[in-house]
């Protein structure tokens, strides 16, 4: 068995303790080892992080070509002759990067990150048809939401066909876009569209993205997206609840006069939502929920330092508390793994069963 050196390590270690243990003996133990066989050099991860790296090199010279308007207007004269044309050529473009996109992942499943760079490709191309459109569309309205509308029905389409988490990221970024434009046109580009500002709209979009991830787990399990539309949803939601124990449901003019004991509620949501979040993992055994707990669990107490304690309490003082109070939690904690443990072994059952 092909392993790579992290991988061996784990597997010799299993096999140690199952022979310690007596699940194998001396010769199954050796019999296993020997069909270890360490990767040399893991190219694997080489391909995936080349592809990766040159994904963001792509991007950061699109962002530079766009940030020059005089070459900006030269590519677009040389792309083509007319503003039609402008909106057709980049979508012939994707479509073809797409249906070459398709057709590899059919034939050719190996080519993984290949694949996923061609469809990256598409996307970008997708990106510039319909700026082009909307340039050609624009009424002076500033209602930009139907665009973003029209590209989570390709990226939508794209990634749940092709089973691209890649392009599936992007149709959950345009969808995130679609949300805020439109409920922002809504309002009339005002601070609060049904008596909420932007975070706690996104804390509602972000929980909805979220219950939606696993109302439909069966399915997106299946087009392997479940991972990313639960990875998104997460991070919606605990950035809005970020700036919304900063900002609460202020407007920017409002905000300033503003005291920090009026955000106390929002911070202590923010706090509640991140304690849930690792529970949660604790009891279901979710890394990613627990990873997010604790880190915005602890950008909430180091912004809360900065926010109430920063001129009032030297920063030994405040992180002495903290780590007392953790300290007692990990202990209680403690007790109740080590009641547990001994019960699990004499048969009884523990008082939280």
């Amino acid at each position: 068995m092909q392993v790579t050196r992290k991988q061996e390590r784990l597997v010799r270690q299993a096999l140690d303790e199952w022979q310690q243990s007596g699940e194998i003996s001396e010769q199954e133990h050796q019999q296993l080892r020997s069909t270890l066989h360490r990767i040399p050099f893991d190219w694997k991860r080489l391909s995936r992080y080349a592809f990766w790296i040159a994904m963001v090199c792509l991007i950061i010279a699109a962002g530079s070509i766009f940030s020059d308007s005089a070459l900006v207007y030269y590519l677009i004269e040389l792309f083509s002759v007319s503003e039609i044309m402008r909106v057709i050529s980049p979508a012939l473009i994707a479509s073809a990067l797409y249906f070459w996109g398709f057709k590899r992942q059919r034939k050719e499943i190996q080519w993984h990150y290949s694949t996923e760079f061609i469809l990256f490709l598409g996307v970008m191309f997708t990106a510039i048809f319909l700026w082009q459109l909307g340039e050609l569309l624009d009424t002076g309205s500033g209602h930009i939401a139907p665009l973003f509308l029209i590209g989570c029905a390709i990226y939508g389409s794209i990634g749940f066909i092709s089973r691209s988490s890649l392009v599936w990221l992007f149709f959950l970024l345009m969808l995130g876009n679609w949300f805020g434009a439109e409920t922002g046109y809504m309002s009339g580009w005002g601070a609060y569209w049904l008596g909420m500002n932007y975070p706690i709209r996104f804390v509602f979009f972000g929980a909805v993205l979220l219950a939606g991830c696993y109302f439909l787990q069966n399915v997106l399990v299946h087009r392997r997206l479940f991972t990313m539309t639960k990875i998104m949803g997460l991070t919606y939601l605990f950035i809005a609840l970020w700036i919304m124990s900063i900002f609460g449901n202020y407007d920017p003019d409002t905000w300033y006069r503003t005291s920090s004991v009026n955000l106390l509620p929002w911070a202590l949501l923010f706090g509640v939502a991140s304690v849930i979040c690792i529970y949660i993992s604790l009891k279901t055994d979710d890394g990613m929920l627990r990873g997010f707990g604790l880190t915005f669990l602890g950008i909430n107490l180091y912004t809360r330092f900065f926010e109430y304690f920063w001129d009032s309490l030297h920063s030994a003082i405040f992180f002495f508390i903290l780590a007392v109070s953790l300290i007692l939690i990990g202990r209680k904690a403690e007790k109740i793994w080590h009641t547990v443990e001994n019960n699990t072994f004499t048969g009884k059952p523990s008082k939280n069963e």
